[in-house]
């Protein structure tokens, strides 16, 4: 039997007002799982993919890629190991049109230094799959998924195969004999690049949905902000576009072709715009053409991020505010990175820091619209 208690028991007693509290977080009980752990994995898969990005733009700036001529998933983990093995692999090379017009003054040392950067990429690319397929095994085994999850987290797997196998389809448009080729197909490149920055998105979707009760996204959503998560959706589709017409320059070197700014040859537009025929064509392979396009897209960009952020200045919530102040800064300094770029010739250094900035770009933009979706509510002394 309970012993005699106060009448006042349950206001003066921590212990009898816990005995008595209602249930809170019933719309997370049973559906939440391992939310936080999963969040965990996910920011190692989203990592791996931010190295991979870089290392797979100095891969291209190196011009390693076609080093290695084959596609072997699995046996092909293995890098040569003995000088009888570094000779075949380099005489496959010797047999394709890179070395044939490009590279004839290569000697086997000088393979090693390209083969490496090419091996390394595809290793990432096998450590990516292998984290996503263990973290997947053991969430599920364990029957830790939230609930509607389990199909999210296999899209990031099936998109993380697909990428392999564009991968492959990418580098043999180089690995030609006879066709002239020294680099891989630009708009291959440029589908390679941009399934990349799809993968970086989902996950960074996911971390950000993963950072939150159900509950809190629930709540969250009645405020949404239809008109700015609209505008910044298409702030985010317009990077996308610039990102792939960067894509397109790398994989001409275009960045190369015209090292004046504001001007291009001492002109407004490029000479020899068309080189090329059909005309269409151009739009893929004329460094001078595909230059100026990614100028224009690049100006157009900056000023439709303004208009965005303008809009995103009046937001209600502190928090979404700051997310646009971030976006716009981040967007100044591409701009000006981008500059950069074409005045250095698109010296390694400068190159891939241009990339990588485009990454940062791309999350923060992905966040303000995360944001205008499920804003934070401020309390008064915030603002």
């Amino acid at each position: 039997m309970s012993g005699k208690r106060s009448i006042f028991e349950e206001v003066a007693s921590p212990e009898a007002a816990a005995k008595t509290a209602p249930a809170t977080g019933v719309i997370d009980r049973g559906r939440r799982g391992a939310r936080r752990g999963i969040r965990i994995w996910l920011m190692i898969l989203f990592a791996l993919v931010f190295v991979m990005i870089a290392v797979g733009g100095l891969t291209r700036l190196t011009d390693s890629g076609l080093s290695i001529t084959e596609w072997k998933p699995f046996t092909g983990a293995l890098p040569p190991l003995t000088q009888a093995h570094w000779e075949a692999e380099f005489a496959k090379y010797q047999a394709i049109d890179q070395f044939r017009i490009m590279n004839q003054w290569m000697d086997l040392s000088d393979f090693k230094a390209i083969y490496w950067w090419e091996w390394g990429h595809r290793q990432l690319g096998r450590v990516i799959g292998l984290v996503w397929a263990v973290g997947f095994v053991y969430f599920t085994l364990r029957r830790q998924v939230p609930v509607g999850w389990t199909s999210k987290l296999w899209l990031v797997g099936l998109l993380g195969g697909a990428q392999g196998a564009i991968g492959w389809w990418m580098v043999s448009s180089g690995v030609t004999q006879g066709e002239g080729a020294t680099s891989v197909a630009s708009y291959r490149l440029a589908t390679h690049l941009g399934l990349a920055f799809i993968i970086l998105g989902v996950l960074a979707w996911y971390i950000m949905l993963l950072g939150r009760t159900e509950r809190d996204l629930m709540q969250a959503r009645r405020s949404k902000e239809a008109k700015l998560f609209g505008l910044s959706t298409g702030l985010l589709h317009f990077a996308f576009l610039q990102i792939l017409i960067g894509a397109l320059v790398a994989g001409i070197d275009a960045g190369r072709s015209y090292t004046d700014w504001p001007m291009m040859g001492g002109q407004w537009f490029p000479p020899n715009a068309f080189p090329v025929e059909p005309m269409w064509r151009n739009i893929f392979e004329s460094p001078g053409l595909v230059q100026f396009i990614h100028r224009i897209t690049g100006y157009l960009l900056a000023a439709f991020g303004v208009v965005v952020w303008l809009r995103g200045r009046r937001s209600a919530h502190r928090r979404t505010r700051f997310a646009f102040n971030a976006v716009i800064a981040a967007l100044a300094l591409q701009i000006a990175l981008g500059i950069t770029t074409v005045l250095y010739g698109a010296a390694w250094q400068v190159a891939i820091l241009h990339q990588g900035l485009a990454v940062v770009l791309w999350v923060l933009i992905l966040r303000a619209r995360f944001l205008t979706a499920y804003p934070i509510q401020s309390s008064i002394r915030e603002g």
